[in-house]
């Protein structure tokens, strides 16, 4: 699940030199460590064209379907691009990741001792349907979020004591005592919603109609679940913000709803869609071969992305009694033939996740360990040496045979027989798994490992579930292991625990797919977030990485480090830097082409 309601990287917080509202620059930048340096930000994005014309319509798809327009609700999918209507506090713009500026906010100021921060907010700043953005929907917005809304939230605040009024628009944040040094930074990154529509309202149900939120865009019509059409606001209040200028560009933004990407990709080529984003090397490679591409009027494009990745794979849900022994884990583990999968259905085009924070050799566990990282490990775990465990590596022949002698060791082990092709549990029962997906193009992945499975007599049923039944299932853990994807910051710090966290993993909606509970990883967790230098953030990201990576929770799968997009030439213009590390592909700078 790398959305905009996720955590940002982000190393400071951007706060005015002075209260007074005459003063718009200059910028102050608060550090979450001591040693961070001062930066000033930019007055716009510089990639953005200024001038750049506020016409047309952007074409876009989507897959699934979606039943409602609250994305914050514990049940349902909700409506594409909420995160044009609805702003907070502050924003990362463009390429400052470690930057954050004050949005609905005009100004913060940290306490001393960071037990809270006052935030100012723009008097100036309104909802779309011209209700002022004041102190009261602040609160509301926070109350609500850890109240009412999908756990993450409630995690993602637990250190934020209340919320004080101090005046229409001023707010008091009010913090637990804490070490943790990113939660100003966190704070700053609440959504702000209105408490006047919202009244008589839970934030934890679904909306069939839309809120008024206060950004640039707003939900203007469309087909509930098959298109949404979203229009920019002519009296959105932050038109005139410098760092605003070049972006938002199009009087109407379409977002039309398919069954699968290859639909959606036919779209693309009819020419109901401008722009497409393709996830799948093969049809990178074979679909494209179109006249729209070898004329040019489509343009192809493969973007460097250097951004951290994160952990994609197969999450083995330990709540499930054949799961909770580790060589068991470890035996499905050596099953999963990622080298032939990548040269038979990969092209050679992705790299295996080598760690929980793939793409970032600063937070990637090392082989040789350092004294810090020694130290931690004494603490908490007993020992000053926690070996990696080795990667399988293939010939890509799709031949295995030792790594499935291994695993049916590794089973035997555990109490597992293997009689005449079928292997049995210690009471008697077929050893059976269900893996659920939310797209049948994995089936040629997956029905790969599927097989070798069932070469050592473990029978493995794929569900493919429409979108809707998938995100339900996930919610309530209603699965035996499942493919995803954790995206991660270059800053881990309080998500962690809903990825990994005890508390996490009885919370229905939580990120904490397989299961884990560890009271060692949850205070590592701990110490990990309170860390006050960047030397022992570092460490202690280093140490979860190497607990969680040799507890073999996650068959590690695959990233690329390019991101492949293709565009109808004469219709968008897309800047070159459009993609951004960390912020992934910024529309909001694009614009439509003269004529197109």
């Amino acid at each position: 699940m790398k959305t905009v309601f996720l955590k940002r990287s982000l190393f400071a917080l951007a706060a005015l030199c002075t209260m007074s509202a005459a003063v718009a620059a200059p910028v102050e930048v608060l550090g979450i460590w001591d040693e961070a340096p001062s930066t000033v930000l930019a007055s716009q994005l510089p990639y953005a064209n200024p001038n750049a014309p506020k016409v047309g319509t952007l074409k876009l798809s989507a897959q699934g379907t979606y039943d409602n327009y609250n994305p914050f609700a514990n049940r349902g999918v909700s409506a594409a691009k909420v995160g044009l209507t609805i702003e907070s506090l502050g924003e990362s713009v463009g390429t400052e990741t470690f930057a954050m500026r004050g949005l609905l906010a005009k100004a913060f100021e940290l306490a001393d001792d960071r037990s809270y921060l006052d935030v100012w907010l723009r008097k100036e700043a309104r909802f779309a349907d011209g209700h002022p953005v004041t102190a009261d929907d602040v609160i509301y917005s926070f109350n609500a979020l850890v109240k009412e809304a999908t756990p993450l939230y409630r995690s993602y605040y637990a250190q934020v004591k209340s919320v004080e009024r101090k005046g229409d628009h001023y707010v008091r944040f009010h913090f637990h005592p804490s070490q943790n040094r990113e939660l100003p930074l966190i704070v700053t990154q609440m959504h702000v919603l209105p408490a006047h529509w919202m009244k008589g309202k839970n934030l934890g149900d679904p909306l069939q109609h839309p809120m008024p939120g206060s950004g640039p865009y707003q939900y203007a019509g469309g087909n509930v679940g098959s298109q949404v059409i979203l229009k920019r606001n002519p009296n959105y209040w932050g038109k005139d913000l410098d760092f605003n200028r070049g972006r938002y560009n199009f009087e109407t933004i379409q977002v039309d709803y398919f069954r699968d990407s290859a639909v959606a990709r036919e779209a693309f080529f009819a020419g109901e869609v401008d722009f497409h984003a393709e996830y799948t090397i093969k049809d990178w490679m074979l679909a494209y071969d179109v006249p729209a591409v070898k004329d040019g009027r489509i343009t192809r494009s493969e973007i460097d992305d250097q951004a951290i990745f994160g952990l994609s794979g197969i999450f083995l849900n330990t709540r499930r009694a054949d799961l909770q022994d580790i060589r068991v884990r470890e035996a499905l583990s050596l099953l999963f033939d990622f080298e032939w999968v990548n040269r038979s259905l990969f092209y050679d085009a992705y790299t295996r996740c080598e760690s929980y924070f793939s793409g970032s050799h600063r937070l990637t566990a090392q082989d040789v360990i350092t004294p810090l990282e020694k130290s931690i490990l004494q603490k908490h775990f007993g020992t000053d040496s926690i070996v990696l465990p080795t990667m399988p590596v293939s010939d890509a022949s799709g031949y295995i045979r030792d790594r499935l002698h291994r695993a049916v060791k590794l089973l035997e082990e555990a109490g597992y027989t293997l009689k005449k092709g079928v292997m049995y549990k210690a009471d008697g029962r077929v050893f059976r798994l269900n893996m659920i997906l939310s797209s049948a193009s994995l089936q040629r992945i997956f029905g790969a490992w599927q097989r070798n499975l069932a070469r050592i007599g473990i029978d493995l049923k794929i569900d493919f579930l429409e979108q809707t039944q998938y995100i339900n299932r996930l919610r309530h853990f209603d699965f035996d292991v499942v493919y995803s994807t954790i995206a991660q910051s270059s800053n881990p710090g309080n998500e962690q625990r809903d990825f990994w966290g005890t508390r996490a993993r009885d919370i229905v909606g939580s990120r904490n797919w397989a299961g884990i509970a560890d009271a060692r990883i949850d205070a590592l967790i701990e110490e990990l977030i309170a860390a006050d230098t960047a030397e022992k953030h570092q460490a202690y990201v280093r140490v979860l990485d190497r607990v969680l990576r040799s507890g073999h929770y996650v068959i590690a799968g695959w990233y690329s480090q390019k991101t492949r997009v293709a565009h109808w030439t004469d219709r968008i213009v897309m800047p070159p830097s459009w993609k951004v590390p960390e912020r992934g592909i910024d529309m909001s700078v694009w614009y439509k082409k003269e004529g197109g």
